[in-house]
């Protein structure tokens, strides 16, 4: 603590001098803390608006986080609800081709459809007996396959069908002395929009072998 000043004031002894001096000081410090005290209650203060500020951002945030994840199972939902309808979708449509296949195979015609660039799309058993088909030959090229038809302009024909779109009929025997009945068409979709062609083979042989006797007895 400072040193009172020296010498007397006037009507006040040393010791007075020397209590208003440390009074004086303490004054001056009790003054000093108020003052920081103050200072730190409003940094305090401040602090403390900053973190309910923080606070009110967090519960927004989490408000929203609880939202989005509302949000997103209600997505969840409805994609798993979509993707049931989906598969049973899938399974119609799996059962739709074996039912037709079942169908076409279970008729005497052979059958063989082409998509637009005459590539094996899809055939029956009995075309099977007709041209000369492997597992991997689908979406190979009609004009790679060979058959048992004497008809090298199969593949002319069926570019003309798809060209005009007009279908074409014609006879056409085999080496081992049988006649088919070989029809191209357009092969068109529901939505009627031409995709390619179809080809059926229809055994005529009986027809022909009576149309043969016939003109053989009006001889």
């Amino acid at each position: 603590m400072p040193t009172p000043p020296r010498g007397r004031r006037k009507g006040k002894s040393a010791v007075e001098v020397s209590h208003e001096y440390e009074l004086q000081q303490y004054q001056d410090e009790i003054l000093k803390l108020r003052e920081e005290a103050h200072a730190s209650n409003e940094e305090l203060q401040s602090t403390n608006e900053e973190l309910q500020s923080t606070n009110e951002e967090l519960q927004s945030a989490n408000e929203e986080l609880t939202t989005s994840k509302e949000e997103m199972q209600s997505m969840n939902e409805e994609l798993q609800t979509i993707n049931v309808e989906l598969q049973n979708k899938l399974d119609d449509l799996a059962l739709a081709e074996s039912d037709m296949k079942n169908l076409l195979n279970s008729t005497d015609i052979a059958i063989l459809f082409l998509d637009q660039k005459l590539n094996v799309r899809r055939y029956t058993e009995q075309a099977s007996k007709i041209i000369n088909f492997r597992e991997s030959d689908i979406g190979r090229p009609l004009s790679d396959l060979t058959t048992i038809l004497q008809y090298p302009a199969l593949q002319d024909d069926a570019k003309e069908t798809l060209r005009t779109l007009i279908f074409s009929e014609k006879q056409i025997s085999t080496g081992d002395d049988r006649w088919f009945s070989v029809r191209i068409m357009p092969y068109r979709r529901l939505d009627n929009v031409i995709d390619g062609a179809v080809i059926t083979f229809v055994d005529i042989s009986e027809t022909k072998r009576l149309e043969s006797k016939l003109r053989q007895d009006l001889d």
